[in-house]
């Protein structure tokens, strides 16, 4: 708008296209006008131009997060906030208190709205806990304590209203049964969307880390047709009519179905990573994972993220070193990057989870053979509700015994019993034991598993017959051990673990937005 026109046609162009803009209501350009005048009536010398500058500026005012206000606004500066209202308190003097928060950090923005801010009186009543607004406002230093700053409000949209009588996260406290029942809401609580803030970081994370040590992002199929565990708790896919089968009695043929033969869901993308580490380098998958354990514990899901990495010409102690590097980068950076987030779980949910994790990150992690630790738990004086011998898989309660109690600070665990462990892990030549390795932390046990892979052909083809698998649906992992095999290793962790760690929550379903568990797949 290069020249200078009367004001007044100025006014109807700006209201006209108002009419025309989804959410800008006549009321709040007509205020905008009338604060943009200031004291200067519409015929004083330069208020034509004063005008048009500053309703040009507001229409193409870009939307702000709170995070990013309650850092870096200026008092005086205008802005435009959008956001749910936490609470509203109203004053006898004619104006109201709205706490409003966006999503963006823990912490809500301070809104002051006079009553003659133009609506006010037909729509404060609405501005209720759980409503939608939108915010044209000033910038200004609070007064009040713990806030550096507040809005006072020139304009009030409302945009979506919220029923107090039935919006079920009124201001009150809420147990993580309750809230586990409104998954589809629960991210509007403090706790929840901290917890989406951390694995956020947390994720974005693990791809720095593997990424600045050049690192490829492999995609693994989600859909497999062979079982990298061997333990056949796996979702099956299928577009066979299961009614008409059950129905009819008649035996699957399964070349009638998608993929000819039986598919499930992936329990793991390692096997398929390998044939990209010992082609390409290192590597990494980072994706979904099922398991169809019948399970109802606060340490297991149906449905959960892992991370992969392969490695080729790793040894057992790189493996070790990379998994100790990996876990302390994404707890510093969750520390660092999330520090409100943080504070609220070591005052809200663990008193201890800030100290546990500064000891994560600043020690180094204690490296004892799987022999040693049964000899250690057999001789603590301590009684388990799972007695320990030689050749059992170690239980919870004796991981968090050695990273707790006994030695206070991360274990990793190696070369353990060849009969408890799948088939692809190195064999040692002791012929009892493989080059496997778990890394134990405080308070969550076992978080990474990992191992040496079998490079050797006949040794896995032997493995492959042991576990009582058929080498046939394992033909192209046995060809990476035909043509150009490799010492290679890698290992997995799984991201719901790792949040776990992080923020203290004790239940795994409260670190994933939407659980999956035996009888639960309800959003």
């Amino acid at each position: 708008m290069g020249q200078v026109v009367p004001i007044f046609p100025v006014i109807f162009v700006f209201l006209a296209a108002a009419i025309r803009h989804n959410g800008r209501s006549l009321c709040s350009l007509a205020v905008r006008q009338r604060l943009s005048c200031g004291t200067k009536q519409a015929g004083s010398p330069g208020s034509q131009h004063q005008n048009i500058q500053v309703e040009h500026k507001t229409n193409t005012m870009p939307l702000q997060r709170i995070a990013g206000l309650l850092k870096d606004a200026q008092p005086e500066t205008s802005i435009t906030v959008k956001g749910w209202v936490r609470t509203r308190r109203d004053s006898k003097n004619g104006f109201s208190f709205i706490e409003l928060n966006d999503g963006s950090c823990m912490s809500n923005l301070q809104i002051v709205v006079d009553g003659d801010v133009p609506g006010y009186a037909e729509t404060i009543k609405d501005v209720t806990t759980g409503a939608s607004v939108a915010i044209d406002g000033t910038v200004k230093e609070s007064p009040g304590k713990g806030q550096r700053i507040e809005v006072h409000a020139t304009t009030l949209t409302l945009l979506g209203a919220a029923d107090p009588a039935t919006f079920p996260l009124q201001k009150k406290g809420h147990s993580f049964e309750f809230l586990r029942d409104i998954a589809h809401l629960r991210a509007r609580t403090n706790s929840f969307g901290a917890v989406a803030r951390v694995r956020n970081c947390i994720c974005r994370s693990i791809h720095n880390f593997f990424q600045s040590r050049g690192f490829l992002y492999v995609n693994t199929p989600i859909i497999t047709t062979s079982d990298c565990e061997g333990a056949g708790e796996m979702f099956q896919v299928t577009t066979l009519n299961l009614q008409r089968l059950a129905e009819t009695k008649t035996e699957i043929d399964w070349k009638q179905d998608f993929f000819a033969k039986p598919a499930s869901l992936t329990v793991s993308g390692q096997l398929e990573a390998e044939t990209y580490a010992t082609s390409v380098g290192d590597c990494y998958t980072f994706g979904p994972t099922f398991r169809a354990e019948n399970s109802n514990t606060t340490r297991h899901l149906a449905e959960f993220w892992m991370v992969e990495p392969e490695m080729p010409f790793y040894e057992l102690t790189d493996n070790m070193d990379l998994a100790e590097s990996f876990i302390k980068t994404i707890i510093n950076d969750a520390m660092e990057q999330c520090a409100e987030d943080m504070e609220f779980f070591n005052q809200r949910i663990d008193k201890t989870v800030l100290e546990t994790l500064e000891n994560i990150r600043s020690h180094e992690f204690v490296r004892l053979s799987y022999t040693a630790a049964v000899e250690l738990l057999q001789n603590c004086g301590k009684k388990f509700d799972y007695p320990v011998e030689w050749g059992i898989d170690l239980q919870s309660e004796h991981e968090r015994f050695l990273t707790e109690e006994h030695f206070k600070q991360p274990v990793i665990l190696f070369d353990y019993p060849r009969t408890i462990k799948p088939f692809y892990m190195r064999c040692n030549d002791d012929g009892k034991t493989v080059r496997a390795m778990d890394v134990l932390v405080p308070r969550v046990g076992e978080i990474i598993g990992g191992s040496q892979r079998e490079e050797r052909l006949d040794v896995l083809l032997s493995r492959i017959e042991e576990c009582g698998m058929n080498p046939e649906d394992y033909w192209w992992y046995v060809d990476l051990r035909k043509y150009g095999t490799v010492p290679h290793s890698g290992f997995g962790l799984g991201l719901e673990r790792a949040v776990q760690l992080v923020t203290g929550m004790t239940n795994i379903r409260d670190v994933i937005p939407f659980p999956r568990t035996p009888g639960h797949a309800e959003f």
